[in-house]
């Protein structure tokens, strides 16, 4: 339960900036939030390359004494976040938020799936408590700033994650063996060349999922109040929605999870590659309830895309070697797509919402192309 508490913790506070964006750019002398969107780029880019250690640190220190850094590191930064007095010092909080996120995905997940015969449903159903951690950052925060100012979007939060790694340095048992001592082997042996196709593959479309998870999580607040200008104004309303998007989306991980482990991945992934390009089409050229109903069908087969890495790594990866194998991945993956937040400010102003999405149907094209190159190998072993 604390895991996949924590995998909600995660995505929520990588996302709080992008809810209260508008607020914060306000109270620090900005005219528009795309001005200030660039500064948060270093959480993002810190959520990628630390992965790398993370990972190294979960297989080789363990995987517990991680989790425990990760709830009170990221709970610490939050708060410190509070605090800031101008964009730099943001920017500087925000690094460190990103640093301590990084751990999550590269240790929390491989612990999660120690020994268990269905990891397509686990990994679906802890993608579900983590997505709705974005859906709890849309509204919470939404409501948190009406109320409270986004100072307390951040803090509140912050003290609950340390909460949480407390009852977990309590609850949660030892580990008296580190996971790179243990014995054990890869659910199904590829042999070297297939198994380094497999991961070029799987990193690749990693990026391209990364990216469009990235330029919808952190745009699509901004997305609906513009679509939804002169119509509905209050931003509580308008998180709440977006809450409502993210919460409905999410269950798609637990469906696919199931899916996961009974049916081939390259067709499965591939058809939800290809399903994602009409809507973002539609999404670029619809206003209010009808950009309402194309989000949801964008973001339910966003989310739908996010376990498959994290089933592929359980699938040919030894446990002895997968948080450093994932930390690996996600260095690539979220390093680069980072910069999708730095650009996403420069390219709505410049651009304009509609030529983005017509740029991410682009994006879901190519990852389809893609995961046209994986090897074709049963679901079941």
């Amino acid at each position: 339960m604390l895991l996949n508490i924590a995998h909600g913790i995660d995505h929520m506070f990588l996302l709080i900036f992008a809810t209260a964006v508008t607020s914060i750019a306000f109270e620090f002398g900005y005219h528009n939030w795309a001005d200030l969107m660039p500064y948060s780029v270093s959480a993002f880019m810190l959520f990628g390359v630390g992965a790398l250690p993370a990972g190294r640190l979960g297989d080789l220190w363990g995987r517990r004494n991680m989790m425990m850094v990760f709830f009170i590191g990221i709970g610490a930064a939050a708060v410190l976040v509070a605090l800031t007095q101008n964009a730099w010092q943001l920017a500087a909080g925000l690094a460190l938020l990103g640093a301590f996120a990084s751990i999550y995905h590269p240790v929390g997940i491989p612990m999660l799936v120690q020994n268990v015969h269905n990891p397509g449903e686990v990994i679906g159903f802890n993608g579900l408590a983590g997505n709705l951690g974005i859906a709890v950052a849309a509204v919470a925060t939404g409501l948190l700033v009406k109320w409270l100012g986004w100072r307390a979007a951040f803090a509140l939060p912050g003290l609950l994650a340390i909460v949480c790694g407390i009852v977990f340095a309590v609850k949660c048992p030892r580990e008296t063996v580190a996971p790179a001592k243990r014995g054990g082997k890869a659910r199904v042996t590829l042999t070297p060349a297939m198994l380094a196709r497999a991961f070029l593959v799987m990193t690749t479309v990693a990026v391209a999922s990364s990216i469009l998870f990235n330029f919808t999580t952190n745009g699509n607040s901004q997305l609906l109040s513009a679509a939804f200008a002169g119509v509905i104004e209050d931003p509580a309303l308008l998180g709440a929605m977006l809450a409502l998007i993210y919460t409905v989306a999410s269950f798609a991980q637990i469906v696919v999870g199931r899916l996961i482990d009974r049916v081939p991945f390259k067709p499965l992934q591939l058809w939800l590659s290809i399903a994602q390009i009409p809507f973002l089409i539609i999404a670029a050229h619809v206003q209010a309830w009808g950009l309402f109903a194309a989000l949801l069908g964008v973001m339910i087969l966003v989310f739908g895309s996010i376990p498959f890495t994290d089933a592929m790594i359980v699938r040919y990866v030894d446990d002895r070697l997968r948080s450093r194998v994932a930390g690996m991945r996600l260095t690539v993956a979220f390093g680069i797509s980072s910069l999708a937040v730095w650009a996403l400010g420069p390219l709505v102003k410049g651009i304009g919402f509609p030529a983005l999405l017509w740029s991410m149907a682009g994006i879901a094209a190519l990852k389809a192309v893609i995961v046209l190159w994986l090897p074709d190998e049963p679901a079941q072993s």
